[in-house]
């Protein structure tokens, strides 16, 4: 069966260069650049920059967290990940190292964080105390994860360059990159059916664009267009 693209609702350029975090904290839009280092609160419609916030490391993931921000950041040449917590009294918080110091996308049920690996190719289920309390595997690379509506959303694909020395996990199945040539990059947006005892990922639409960070804003999705420096809206048909 052949998929739909999602329904783009608006697109626009990002006020800051290479967009990479994005999350939705109720009222409007956060961003982090990833190769400035800051991190953003945006205005209502997401296009100026009306707070400015410098964390001590490169900011590859957010999610807002009962009126906290949870953040995945990378230190270190070796870029190695670890999970804060943000909030305009504390400031920033480091909560845990991710895994073998791997992590990047990160989404929120309302008690437990989900934390994705882009390499294993699957999003770990942590409680309060950053135990790993279940495992996803997803099948594919992973560019963004969000709750809409109560169930799980998931960017799933591949960049499509050669694995890194690092990789772990299985190679990206090569149906996902049937079709389009080394560099091109193909995603999904991939329903997570968590109800089921393994749970069982179901993609629903194309996304055509090379995605990076999902959130939702309780009627559409956003997530950035990195390397057009664009942030994008859109909706599952």
């Amino acid at each position: 069966m052949k998929l739909p693209t999602v329904q783009e609702q608006k697109r626009f350029r990002s006020p800051t260069v290479t967009p990479q975090a994005l999350a939705w904290d109720g009222k409007q839009l956060w961003v982090s650049s990833r190769d400035l280092g800051f991190f953003y609160k945006l205005s209502a419609d997401g296009s100026k920059i009306v707070e400015e916030v410098d964390p001590p490391g490169v900011i590859w993931a957010a999610v807002a967290t009962n009126g906290s921000m949870h953040l995945t950041i990378g230190k270190g040449l070796d870029d190695n990940r670890y999970v804060y917590r943000h909030n305009a009294k504390d400031g920033f918080t480091k909560l845990f190292a991710c895994p073998d110091f791997t992590g990047s996308y990160l989404s929120f049920d309302g008690e437990n964080i989900y934390l994705s690996q882009w390499y294993e190719q699957r999003i770990l289920k942590m409680d309060k105390k950053a135990n790993v309390v279940g495992t996803i595997n997803i099948g594919a690379e992973i560019c963004g994860q969000t709750f809409a509506n109560g169930a799980l959303y998931v960017l799933r694909g591949t960049e499509n360059v050669p694995r890194p020395p690092y990789a772990g996990g299985k190679p990206t199945p090569e149906r996902f990159k049937s079709g389009v040539k080394e560099g091109e990059e193909q995603w999904w947006i991939s329903l997570v059916n968590l109800g089921d005892k393994t749970p069982d990922v179901v993609d629903v639409a194309k996304v055509p664009f090379a995605a990076r960070s999902l959130t939702f804003d309780g009627k559409n999705f956003w997530s950035n267009h990195r390397a057009a420096n664009e942030t994008v809206c859109f909706s599952i048909r």
